[in-house]
């Protein structure tokens, strides 16, 4: 892929959207975007396979009075790019009214674009990937009972995107990842458990070392061989922290301004009320240097800040972009995902709740007994109510120690209550965009055999 430089890449966008404007358009708004990944997977001590891709496409689109629609493409010849002008008008003059659609107004953006230290390495040899695959492999495979290791890859990629709309915002962004992941399957007695451990960072020095995370895959693996049923009853549930990010997902749905436009959200009536336990506090960060959903600006050009959308266990926010926030008669807020090109939707950035003062041993030993989950499959989430469920595995504790592992168990419960008695630990670790300590919960339904 040839790179092109910024400068060129603005100009050109600027040249579609006034084209687009000639066309019948009212505003308009763009997006050009150009990825590069290369990724290496190991089997048996031999190289699996080699993916190497490089895209480039463009998206386009335009307002007609209260009217808007959608284009994308790869073609960036003059010719290729009046086409999707004409084309996207002429969609928007069919499309239905959405009278909450628009842009972000002049005044509304931010020209200020700090750099928060998003780029990663160059791009990676293809041996060097293959190397740190197999070396995780063969960690993993030395592990007493680990049997096979099912998935072991190293991988990299890095994007490039170009905005800018007639409202006169413009911008340029870039950032890249690297990562590992180990899946290892340990036996015993024809009984076979999986798990496994990644690393990722947007620099390959800060990455763990592959021996870990081979080491981890397969310590994980072979700690639930032998794993019980238990019977159904009310106990105890902590989520570990590698996981419990996924109830905050919940919450995260039920605050996103466009579902408490819609009515659907378990918590459209709890704005600046009690939602987590006093002292609970969930923060957005997307200055963060080098985090993984670090940003600038928001997905409509509107500035961002550091925010609290829980405090001292009150509700402070709602995710609002400029569609939700006019349909609300409220003012956006900084949490539009991505549009420029497409209508924005709602997203957090950098998203941590909070830990508390207490270990994952401190929370077994305040619980008692109970079960400790550390994997979880099929949740189901009612979005008007909370009423959620989730299939899960992992280790019944007794006296604040692990017992043994147990498997098929559902989970069961409400997250608007849930959320109320969560306590969390001190172990947040900053895995991804979104991330939480180990979370425990007393009172939880469990239905085993």
């Amino acid at each position: 892929m040839t790179h092109q430089d910024s400068p060129a890449y603005a100009d050109l966008l600027q040249s579609l959207l006034a084209n687009t404007l000639k066309a019948g358009a009212d505003a308009a708004d763009v997006r050009l975007s150009q990825n590069a990944s290369l990724s290496v997977e190991v089997r048996k001590g031999e190289l699996e396979s080699v993916e190497r891709e490089e895209s480039r496409g463009i998206a386009l689109r335009a307002l007609v009075g209260r009217r808007q629609a959608s284009v994308s493409g790869s073609d960036l010849s003059p010719a290729g790019l009046r086409a999707l002008s004409e084309r996207v008008v002429a969609m928007a003059k069919l499309a239905p009214e959405d009278k909450y659609c628009g842009l972000a107004e002049a005044s509304e953006i931010t020209c200020e674009h700090i750099d928060l230290d998003l780029d990663c390495d160059d791009t990676p040899e293809a041996p060097e990937l293959e190397r740190r695959a197999a070396d995780m492999e063969a960690v993993a495979l030395a592990v007493p009972g680990v049997k096979q290791v099912s998935d072991c890859g190293a991988s990299w990629s890095t994007g490039s995107t170009w905005l800018a709309a007639s409202n006169g915002f413009a911008a340029h962004k870039s950032s890249g990842i690297s990562s590992m992941v180990a899946v290892a399957i340990a036996e015993r007695d024809g009984a076979m458990e999986r798990d496994y451990e990644t690393t990722s960072e947007r620099r390959r020095a800060r990455l763990k070392s592959p021996e870990w995370v081979g080491r981890e895959a397969g310590l994980r693996a072979t700690a639930r061989l032998g794993a019980r049923k238990i019977e159904s009853q009310t106990a105890a549930v902590i989520f570990e922290n590698r996981l419990s990010a996924r109830l905050i997902g919940a919450f995260i749905g039920a605050i996103a301004g466009p579902a408490v436009a819609r009515g659907v959200s378990f918590l459209k009536d709890r704005m600046g009320k009690q939602v987590f336990a006093s002292g609970v506090n969930l923060v957005d960060d997307p200055v963060r240097l080098g985090g993984f959903g670090s940003r600038a600006f928001d997905g409509e050009g509107r500035p961002v800040k550091r925010t609290a959308l829980v405090e001292d266990g009150i509700l402070t926010q709602w995710l609002l972009n400029g569609p939700a926030a006019r349909q609300l008669g409220l003012q956006p807020n900084g949490f539009a995902s991505m549009g420029f090109g497409d209508p924005p939707g709602v997203t957090t950035s950098n998203l941590d709740l909070q830990p508390g003062p207490k270990s994952l041993a401190g929370l077994m030993a305040d619980a008692g007994r109970g079960l400790l989950v550390t994997s979880m499959f099929g949740p189901s989430l009612n979005p008007n109510t909370g009423d959620y469920s989730v299939g899960v595995s992992g280790f019944w504790f007794e006296n604040g120690e692990k017992a043994y592992p147990v498997s098929e168990v559902t989970v069961a419960g409400d997250i608007p209550s849930m959320l109320l008695r969560a306590v969390p630990g001190s172990d947040l670790e900053i895995r991804g965009s979104t991330n939480a300590p180990s979370i425990l919960i007393d009172g939880m339904q469990l239905a085993g055999r």
